[in-house]
């Protein structure tokens, strides 16, 4: 079942018309299971308002992902953590080890999703594309998209996904109808983490470490962080105590550092911490120091799914924010 705020969304895209769907906004709000869902209603036998049966056939080769009239195209890595099937020659390049699987949507995938529009339905109520996360087209692959949108086959329908609208083509984004991902009230989110296994008292915390955007939280709670080392961390870092760093990844960490700088920034600036409570916050450091610091770890998030040595760069990205946070005005 849906979270209500996705289901709300849902049934409004069914009441509407158009080929191709853009939906788009910040990581967290469903992106993935909103266009899942879409999809699938398209290809349903029985179809509702509300959304796909969930007990027809065509709903059941969409559930084991091996629906013959829909393609998605994702990355490999997101494809394999998804679980949904790679193409052959794919499958077996990775295999064999001949080559590591793409954090990028490859124009090969692509190709064979211009031939798959091309092809007749096999169950005859059209076929459906998924892309997600669409912002990991490079230009190569897009322009190949961009090709079958312009000119699209009578029976063949788009959806689109993505967490940074601003990163694709404009011309994409000009081919598709824009949906902007709605944000939940924190009380449905609350209630959602707690029907996914989040503590009650822990909810709040964790939908605040994620700035809001529930799908988030839940990731978060996945990895293992609970509300009192949250706030607890900042000030830690300060006093050179890493103890609650210690499990985190290089990605996990920057991610968080990313968050503290933004809040230290907003509190320079005159406005409200998002990601932590006021009194969770060490003294903010000088803003020329944070600005530095801000710019450093926006290059380090480009890299850090790749480090070198994992210890070193944990190391140099503790010494880094600790200097940013004892500079002085």
């Amino acid at each position: 079942m849906n979270a209500p705020w996705i289901q709300a969304q849902l049934r409004q895209l069914l009441a509407q018309r158009g080929h191709a769907w853009l939906l788009h906004g910040p990581s967290g709000l469903g992106q993935y299971t909103l266009a899942t869902s879409l999809a699938q209603a398209w290809l349903c036998d029985r179809p509702t308002p509300d959304g796909a049966c969930g007990q027809c056939h065509s709903c059941h080769q969409v559930q084991v992902r091996a629906h013959t009239d829909l393609a998605v195209l994702m990355p490999e890595t997101e494809m394999m953590a998804r679980a949904w099937p790679l193409g052959e020659k794919a499958q077996a390049e990775i295999d064999d080890k001949k080559r590591k699987a793409s954090r990028e949507i490859r124009v090969e995938a692509m190709r064979d999703v211009v031939e798959f529009a091309q092809r007749t339905s096999g169950r005859g109520r059209g076929k459906v594309v998924m892309v997600y996360p669409a912002e990991r087209m490079n230009n190569i692959t897009a322009n190949t998209l961009l090709k079958t949108l312009e000119e699209p086959p009578g029976d063949v329908r788009f959806v689109l996904a993505t967490e940074a609208a601003h990163q694709l083509l404009p011309t994409i984004r000009s081919r598709c109808l824009a949906h902007p991902l709605a944000w939940p009230t924190a009380e449905e989110a609350a209630a959602w983490l707690q029907e996914e296994g989040v503590p009650a008292p822990a909810a709040p915390a964790l939908l605040r470490a994620a700035g809001g955007r529930p799908e988030d939280a839940l990731r978060l709670h996945a990895a293992g962080l609970d509300a009192k080392t949250w706030s607890q961390w900042p000030k830690a870092l300060l006093r050179g105590d890493l103890s609650p760093l210690a499990n985190w990844s290089p990605a996990q960490l920057v991610e968080s550092l990313q968050k503290l700088c933004h809040d230290l920034l907003a509190v320079h600036a005159g406005g409200a911490p998002r990601f932590f409570d006021a009194q969770d916050l060490p003294p903010a450091g000088s803003l020329p120091a944070l600005t530095v610091w801000w710019r450093d770890l926006g290059e380090t998030s480009r890299t850090v799914d790749h480090p070198f040595n994992p210890g070193l760069m944990l190391e140099d990205l503790v010494a880094r924010a600790r200097s940013a946070l004892n500079s002085k005005a």
